[in-house]
């Protein structure tokens, strides 16, 4: 995600010792336990850290035939809502970065308005200390959550075709789901935090007398149903070091501030600590990620 200086994130990427960071920000810092429509924090206590157990991702209430067995048009017609729940719904899946920014110093350095400041293009992304980049971790897991998501009958767009070509900025990215029309639109990220730092956390808006304003509280109606299936289906710990419950609200990320459709950020985990690399790496647990995903924006798209 957002990061230090382009030249020091390459050198990063090519063994060099220094990486870029996805999340780290002084705004995130101590993030709410939960959120108001306004992406404001209530008063309350902190959250009990949660066991590190992986539990089984529940069954898919989808593919269930009905209990009564009656055919006909009535049955035929439950059948296939059943089969595509989600026909009609537009998702927009935002992989964080790209394979080829790294190529492109100029213009992903560029700067651009995001209402509250002024941002870089883009940026390379972090990566494992073994060099598995964030940009094809984001791009694989974006691959197999929209396979999942048009099984499920939705109308999938992605922010980028590829994982070799730059781009697009930040501004573009939320772009691209307003001219959707997405009932729900996500980018999938992972943080690079120093190792300590362990577990998942979710970005969401915070209002600023902007487009995303009439969408925030939609918006963390969606984070919380994420945070929720993410954690049962992954067994993924809430970050140690960043929000509090997984939940962060932040008002200077281009990708949210310029939305007009509910929308988050997802920092899956931190590549830059060994469990959760190892976990990255993996694909089976990558389609895990994937599935959690899925089943997450099933639930909010359907209540």
């Amino acid at each position: 995600m957002t990061s230090r200086p382009l030249a020091a994130a390459v050198l990063g990427l090519w063994g060099l010792g220094t990486l870029v960071a996805c999340g780290a920000s002084p705004e995130a810092g101590g993030g709410p336990e939960d959120l108001d429509a306004g992406g404001r924090a209530p008063t309350r206590t902190a959250n009990t850290p949660q066991a590190d157990a992986r539990t089984t991702p529940q069954a898919d209430s989808e593919a269930t035939a009905p209990a009564d067995g009656r055919a006909g048009a009535d049955g035929a017609t439950r059948n296939a809502s059943q089969a595509k729940p989600l026909a009609g719904k537009v998702v927009v899946i935002d992989p964080g970065h790209n394979g080829g920014n790294w190529r492109h110093s100029r213009e992903i350095n560029r700067q651009v308005d995001v209402l509250t400041k002024l941002k870089a293009c883009d940026t390379t992304g972090t990566s494992t200390d073994d060099g598995y980049t964030e940009a094809a971790f984001t791009w694989d897991v974006s691959k197999r959550l929209a396979k999942r998501l048009r099984k499920m009958g939705a109308v999938v767009k992605l922010t980028r075709a590829d994982n070799t070509s730059w781009g697009p900025c930040i501004t573009e990215r939320a772009a691209i789901g307003n001219r959707a029309g997405a009932d729900a639109a996500i980018s999938v990220h992972a943080d690079g935090a120093p190792p300590s730092g362990r577990g998942f956390h979710i970005i969401v808006p915070k209002k600023i007398n902007g487009p995303v304003d009439p969408v925030v509280g939609d918006s963390v109606r969606l984070g919380r149903t994420i945070r929720d299936a993410f954690r049962r289906g992954t067994g993924l710990p809430y970050s140690n070091y960043l929000g509090r419950n997984a939940l962060v609200a932040r008002s200077d990320l281009g990708g949210l501030n310029l939305s007009k459709v509910p929308k988050i950020f997802l920092e899956c985990g931190n590549m830059r600590n060994a469990r959760d690399a190892a976990d990255f790496k993996d694909g089976r647990f990558r389609q895990r990620i994937a599935d959690s995903l899925a089943r997450g924006l099933r639930d909010y798209l359907l209540h």
